[in-house]
């Protein structure tokens, strides 16, 4: 029988072993943080430069409402009345100048499904100057009026596209048992609505 027995005062370690896995675990470790600490920091200072441009950006919007209440307030003087009516009128004159029918439906001719037609067409504005088309179509399936609001959700003329309402027809000779109403905000062309179209 024999005993290996180590009689040395220091017993023998692998100091190399142990420095190669854990040195490299170490290491390892120390440039995930020094990572971390990176995108903390880039983090930290892209926020800041955020806040200053938002910070800039009210300022902006302050002063230029400020600018425009003073305007309007200009405006508002007795003797600006008639300017102000005058201006205002030319105004929605060239708004309604700028729509074009033409151009109108030649979108709708080419978002309009088969099987479905236009009954009615309106356009009108909002306070915000922001142009809506509300047109009345018919079909023989509520699938069609689905189908036409998706393909003009995907036209970049027309946003925001709903169908209002609803009505259920029976016994039409031309088939359209479906009448819908549509609303829907139109977007011009900027290269061509300022040479207008047919009123």
């Amino acid at each position: 029988m024999r005993l290996d027995i180590n009689l040395a005062s220091r017993p023998y370690e692998d100091a190399r072993q142990f420095w190669l896995r854990w040195g490299s675990a170490l290491f390892a470790l120390s440039m995930v943080t020094l990572l971390l600490l990176y995108f903390t920091v880039s983090g930290l200072l892209i926020a800041q430069q955020d806040r200053r441009l938002i910070s800039e950006r009210h300022k902006q919007i302050a002063q230029r409402d400020a600018e425009r209440a003073k305007a309007q307030g200009t405006l508002n003087l007795p003797q600006n009345r008639a300017m102000r009516d005058r201006s205002q009128f030319l105004n929605d004159l060239f708004e309604r100048k700028a729509f074009s029918w033409t151009k109108v439906f030649e979108e709708l001719e080419r978002v309009m499904p088969a099987r479905l037609h236009v009954v009615s067409i309106r356009p009108d504005t909002t306070d915000n100057n922001e142009l809506i088309i509300s047109l009345t179509v018919a079909g023989e399936s509520r699938d069609r009026a689905l189908e036409l609001v998706r393909k003009m959700e995907s036209s970049r003329h027309f946003q925001r596209t709903q169908i209002k309402s609803e009505t259920t027809q029976t016994g039409t000779a031309s088939g359209d048992n479906v009448l819908f109403e549509i609303s829907a905000s139109y977007i011009p062309d900027v290269a061509t609505s300022g040479r207008g179209g047919a009123p």
